[in-house]
């Protein structure tokens, strides 16, 4: 595994955690919608008893079980990068690193709060890279 593939694993643990979260609330709303009365005029066994919105809130729960999951791991992962980046001798690479792979920031925002040009940003995300020790 690349230096960037093992930084890049949080950012993409936590842009799935935010895909579960909204997926959260599309069953939220799904779930208080009102459906309308489908009356049958006979008795049908073989039709669900159990009202619509119980299975939502079913599914509701499955994804917060997951989500809990993952944002432990994620929480582990960010301790073991954060470690991994404190090796690093430029204070300059390890800010590049955490705001890009911790932070979730731009390259523009990164060169924003370094206050150097964009090109800067990138000749130091190379370096970091190179520098970088992937943890076993």
């Amino acid at each position: 595994m690349t230096a960037k593939e093992y930084l890049n694993q949080a950012r993409h643990l936590d842009a799935l955690i935010n895909c579960r979260l909204r997926e959260i609330d599309y069953w939220r709303e799904l779930s208080s919608g009102i459906s309308g009365s489908n009356f049958e005029p006979h008795y049908n066994p073989n039709r669900p008893t159990e009202a619509p919105f119980v299975r939502c809130l079913e599914k509701i729960d499955a994804i917060q079980r997951d989500v809990a999951e993952k944002v432990a791991y994620l929480v582990c992962l960010k301790e073991t990068i954060n470690t991994a980046i404190d090796r690093l001798t430029s204070r300059e690479e390890q800010l590049v690193l955490r705001y890009r792979y911790l932070d979730n920031c731009s390259w523009e925002e990164i060169a924003q709060m370094l206050n150097v040009s964009l090109r800067t940003v990138h000749r130091i995300h190379g370096s970091a890279l190179q520098n970088f020790i992937v943890p076993d």
